[in-house]
């Protein structure tokens, strides 16, 4: 039985005005919420205190993966490109016409083992972006901070030696170290695995 229930022995007499309760005072109001619950339900918790940690990957770390696989294939692209135009000059070197040419040759020998080294490079920096990539899932804070040191060098690296083809190399590796460095980041890779 209510306060307002006309059966209620302990309510007020009939036909006189119900007390109003004022707002703030005596038990929460329930607004918005079921009625006769008048506290809102608790965030959950781990077990180890805290809040809870995310069960699926944050919008912007996924992004970040993604990102990571743009980069990787850039990579391929960029060590073909690199891969192709040492050929051709060792290809240019080898041409009879150019033979008497020396200052050409010094040039071209000079120049094609910068640019092996430079396809040697590439790939030792994609199988590394491929490998931290796929640490998106199950990696943990070490991981994290891997992935945020190779996307702060190869943001520096795209600006200095290849300012061409480099732009947008920078521009995803400092997307990935943002997006990996925030909140939801460091959430999501400091998460317990069970």
């Amino acid at each position: 039985m209510s306060y307002g229930d006309p059966n209620n022995p302990y309510g007020a007499p009939q036909g006189q005005q119900q007390p109003q309760q004022q707002p703030g005072y005596g038990y929460p109001q329930n607004q918005g919420q079921a009625p006769g619950y008048g506290y809102p339900q608790a965030p959950p918790v781990s077990p180890y205190g805290g809040p809870a940690a995310p069960t699926t990957m944050p919008g912007s770390v996924g992004a970040a993966r993604v990102m990571m696989w743009v980069i990787v294939g850039l990579q391929v692209v960029g060590i073909a490109v690199f891969a192709f135009a040492a050929a051709a000059l060792n290809a240019a070197k080898d041409d009879e016409s150019l033979k008497d040419n020396t200052a050409f040759q010094d040039l071209v020998g000079d120049s094609t083992g910068v640019i092996w080294g430079y396809v040697v490079f590439g790939l030792a920096w994609l199988v590394f972006a491929a490998v931290l990539a796929t640490k998106f899932k199950n990696g943990g804070n070490g991981a994290r901070i891997t992935i945020m040191v190779f996307a702060i060098i190869t943001a520096v690296l795209g600006i200095y030696p290849f300012i061409l083809v480099g732009l947008v190399h920078t521009v995803l590796a400092v997307l990935v170290a943002v997006f990996v460095g925030n909140a939801n980041g460091k959430a999501w890779f400091n998460r317990p695995r069970y």
